[in-house]
């Protein structure tokens, strides 16, 4: 594949984005090549070295920012006409309460599983402040002559260490997780609205 092949197969892959995200991307692309070329490598060298127009568009989806593929899509469509303005007010009673239920929802599903998150570090939190605080207490029963009593302290305050070692990993892998379900879920944004897009 050549050069004038593989940009026009990724403005292709691009078309739903926003025309100077497009333009920047291309630009940058052509220039890539350009430079591998001077570093000594043919056409299709330089291109092949990039890797495929499907990654590449992948990763440029993923890199920009949600707010800008909506800007872009908004920016693009031609202003609404007397009749689209009519129909929306005219609808807004059921429409709008609606917009606000559905966005109630999603923040109350985010808020959610970030409170499940917040509350397993608070438990490896206070298994792990339980271990620090049992062993020191156990420590001074020993010093103080309280010898089963200390050391049923420390035992236990062992038992909570090995809890918060467990806690911690599972407490990393939520968070991981949450961090992952909301990048999907703005990953599947993103494409919804470049296909909707493209398809125009």
């Amino acid at each position: 594949m050549n050069k004038k092949e593989f940009l026009s197969e990724l403005q292709k892959a691009l078309s739903g984005l926003p025309q100077d995200s497009i333009a920047d991307r291309l630009n940058f692309y052509a220039e890539m090549i350009d430079d591998r070329m001077e570093d000594g490598l043919s056409e299709a060298d330089a291109v092949r070295s990039l890797g495929t127009v499907e990654n590449i568009s992948r990763q440029v989806l993923e890199d920009l920012p949600l707010a800008s593929i909506v800007r872009g899509t908004v920016a693009g469509r031609k202003k609404p006409g007397a009749g689209t303005v009519l129909l929306l007010c005219l609808g807004a009673p059921l429409w709008l309460p609606l917009l606000i239920a559905a966005a109630a929802v999603v923040i109350s599903l985010y808020i959610s599983l970030w409170s499940i998150v917040i509350a397993l570090w608070a438990v490896f939190a206070s298994f792990a402040g339980t271990a620090f605080g049992g062993i020191a207490g156990g420590g001074v029963l020993l010093v103080l002559g309280h010898v089963p009593t200390g050391i049923a302290l420390i035992g236990a305050a062992l038992v909570c260490a090995g809890l918060s070692v467990f806690a911690f990993y599972g407490c990393k892998a939520a968070t991981r997780g949450v961090i992952r379900l909301f990048t999907l879920a703005i990953g599947a944004i993103k494409k919804r609205l470049i296909k909707r897009e493209g398809a125009k």
